[in-house]
C-alpha cells in the first residue's frame, strides 16, 4: 500500500481527487512560492528597500521560470533555499538575483505560498458544496410530506419526513458556507516577519510592505508576525474537518438505510463485491463515512502549540497533517454530490414502517394524548404496559389504549397530522439554502470563491 491513499495507484480511485491534488502537488508549491517572492520583490522595489529595477525585473522573471521540485529539498528541513538557489540560477542575472528572498525567512514564504493553495481549494470545495445545497434542497422540499420512520437508537422512534432527515443533512453544510466568507478573512493570511518576526531586515517600514505584498497577493494583512499564532491553521483545520463531518452524517444515514434489510433508499451507483454477485455495496457512502472518521484526528494534530518564536517540529507536522485533511475534504465534497444526485427514497418501504399493525410508532403522540386527562407518569405507565399488551396479543396500540381509556380524546395518527413539523422544518431549510444560493450568484457577489486577485493562484502545472 501506499504511504497515501490520496494519491495511490491503487486506491486513488476511491480517495483521490485530481483536482485538489494538483493544487497540493509539488509544482503547485513550487509555483506558489514563486509568485510570493516575485511579489515580495516587486512590493520591495517599490517601497526602496531592494532597487525598484531589481524588484520589476525579478517579479516579471518569476512569472516566466520554470524550476523543477525535484532535488529542492535537502538537510535544511525546508524547501525555500534550495527554490532560492535554483531561481538564481535561472535568471541568469546575478545582479538582480542577490535581493531575491530580501529579509524574509522560509517561513514566510511557505505559509503565504499555502494560504495561495489553500484560497482555490476553499473556492473549489465552495462550489462543490453549494452544488450539494441546491440538491438537498429541492430534495428537502419535494420529500417534505413523504411519511418516513425517524430512528433514534437505530430503533424506530416517531413519524417523521424524508425531507426532513435530508434537511439534517443540509443545514450544517448551509452554516459551514455562510462562515466561508469569514474563515476565508482570517486564515488565508500574508505572512512576512523575518527569521523570528521581528521583520528586523525588511526595511524601516515592515508593516507597509506587508500590508503591500497582502495586496498583491489578494490575501489578508494579519497585522502582526504568525509564525507561532497558528490559530488560522486550527481554525482552517476545523473547517475542513467539519465539511468531512457533514458530509459523513450523509453517507452514515445512507448506509443505514439502503441495507437490504431496510431499504429505504436506493443508490445511483454502488460497487460489486468480488465474490457475491447479487451484492451492490455502498462504495461512495463508506468512503463519507471513512473520511470524516480520518479527518478528526488530523485536525488535532493541527491544535498542538507552537513555541517560542518559530518551532520547527510543530511547523513540520503541520506539513503531515493539513494536506491529507485538505485532500479528505476535497473528496468528500465531490462524494456527497455524487451520492445524494443518485438517491431516490422508496416511499412505499418508508410507508411500511408506519404502518406497522401494531402501531408502536405512535406511542409518544398517544402517551401525551393520555397526559391531558390524567397525571403524565401515569399516562407513560399505562402507555408502556398497553404497548408490552400489544407486543403479547398482536392487538394494535390505538385501539387498546381506546379501550383502556375510552374519554381521551385520540390524536389523529395518519400523516400529515403525524408528521409534526417536519414538513414544516424540510421546507425551511429548502428555502434558506436557496436564499444563500441566489444571493452568492447575485450581481452583488463580487466573485465569492477568493480567488482571481493580482498575485493569482498556483496553476498545479
Amino acid at each position: 500500500m501506499s504511504t497515501s491513499v490520496f494519491d495511490s495507484g491503487l486506491h486513488r480511485a476511491v480517495f483521490g481527487d485530481a483536482e485538489v491534488a494538483r493544487l497540493l502537488s509539488d509544482s503547485a508549491e513550487v509555483r506558489a512560492m514563486m509568485l510570493v517572492l516575485g511579489s515580495l520583490a516587486k512590493v520591495q522595489g517599490a517601497s526602496g528597500v531592494i532597487p525598484e529595477v531589481s524588484g520589476a525585473f525579478l517579479h516579471r522573471a518569476t512569472m516566466e521560470i520554470q524550476v523543477d521540485p525535484e532535488g529542492l529539498g535537502g538537510a535544511n528541513g525546508v524547501s525555500v533555499p534550495g527554490l532560492v538557489a535554483a531561481m538564481h540560477k535561472a535568471l541568469e542575472a546575478p545582479e538582480h538575483a542577490q535581493y531575491l528572498h530580501w529579509g524574509a525567512t522560509s517561513q514566510d514564504i511557505q505559509d503565504s505560498a499555502q494560504s495561495l493553495r489553500m484560497r482555490q481549494i476553499l473556492a473549489l470545495l465552495e462550489a462543490r458544496l453549494s452544488a450539494v445545497l441546491d440538491r438537498l434542497a429541492d430534495m428537502a422540499e419535494a420529500f417534505a410530506e413523504t411519511p418516513q420512520a425517524a430512528r433514534t437508537y437505530g430503533q424506530v422512534a416517531v413519524p417523521s419526513s424524508f425531507g426532513a432527515l435530508v434537511a439534517s443533512w443540509g443545514w450544517p453544510l448551509l452554516r459551514l458556507l455562510q462562515r466561508l466568507p469569514e474563515v476565508r478573512a482570517h486564515v488565508l493570511a500574508v505572512s512576512l516577519s523575518g527569521a523570528a518576526g521581528t521583520a528586523s531586515q525588511l526595511g524601516p517600514d515592515p508593516r507597509g510592505v506587508r500590508a503591500a505584498l497582502a495586496e498583491a497577493l489578494g490575501l489578508a494583512d494579519p497585522g502582526q508576525s504568525w509564525h507561532t499564532g497558528r490559530d488560522r491553521i486550527v481554525e482552517l483545520a476545523q473547517w475542513l474537518g467539519a465539511v468531512c463531518s457533514a458530509t459523513g452524517k450523509i453517507g452514515e444515514d445512507v448506509l443505514r438505510l439502503s441495507r437490504s434489510d431496510v431499504a429505504e433508499l436506493h443508490l445511483g451507483s454502488a460497487g460489486a463485491s468480488s465474490t457475491m454477485p447479487q451484492k451492490q455495496n455502498p462504495v461512495a457512502a463508506s468512503v463519507l463515512v471513512a473520511l470524516a472518521r480520518f479527518a478528526p484526528a488530523q485536525a488535532a494534530l493541527l491544535a498542538h502549540p507552537h513555541g517560542e518564536a518559530r518551532d520547527g517540529a510543530a511547523w513540520f507536522t503541520e506539513w503531515l497533517a493539513l494536506p491529507p485533511l485538505a485532500a479528505a475534504a476535497g473528496r468528500a465534497s465531490a462524494l456527497a454530490g455524487d451520492v445524494v444526485e443518485g438517491l431516490s427514497p422508496d416511499a412505499t418501504a418508508m410507508a411500511a414502517r408506519l404502518n406497522d399493525p401494531l402501531g408502536l410508532i405512535h406511542a409518544e403522540a398517544l402517551s401525551f394524548a393520555l397526559a391531558r386527562q390524567m397525571p403524565r407518569p401515569e399516562a407513560q405507565a399505562t402507555l408502556k404496559a398497553l404497548a408490552a399488551e400489544a407486543g403479547k396479543s398482536g392487538r394494535a396500540l390505538p385501539d387498546l389504549v381506546a379501550e383502556a381509556c375510552p374519554e381521551a380524546p385520540l390524536p389523529d395518527l395518519t400523516p400529515p397530522a403525524s408528521l409534526g413539523h417536519a414538513p414544516s422544518e424540510a421546507r425551511a431549510f429548502a428555502q434558506a439554502a436557496r436564499a444563500y444560493t441566489g444571493a452568492q450568484a447575485g450581481p452583488s457577489d463580487g466573485g465569492g470563491s477568493g480567488g482571481g486577485t493580482s498575485g493569482g493562484g498556483p496553476s498545479g502545472g
